[in-house]
């Protein structure tokens, strides 16, 4: 669904915004690798490698696309697994 305004209305809205998150992100990455010790093959590292990919392509979908990368795939016994069964 188009939303009402072009993309460079867009833009010019969100474009601090958007810069400041990828300088959050940059800063982020700088702290990892100046800090002691490893992180390679951790998970949780590669996922966000996964995400910055999406972020990259042009796909349409690309915030639902790293929202599943980043979520659980549902399971219908949740409530047992996390010991949240109904006291009804």
């Amino acid at each position: 669904m188009p939303i009402p305004m072009t993309s460079n209305q867009v833009l010019n809205r969100e474009f601090f915004e958007i810069r400041a998150k990828i300088l959050q992100l940059a800063a982020s990455f700088d702290r990892l690798n100046r800090a002691d010790g490893s992180v390679d093959g951790d998970p949780r590292l590669s996922l966000v490698h996964e995400a910055l990919a999406v972020l990259a392509s042009t796909q349409e979908d690309r915030a639902e696309q790293i929202q599943l990368l980043f979520s659980r795939q549902y399971e219908d016994d949740w409530r047992e697994k996390f010991d949240l069964a109904s006291t009804e």
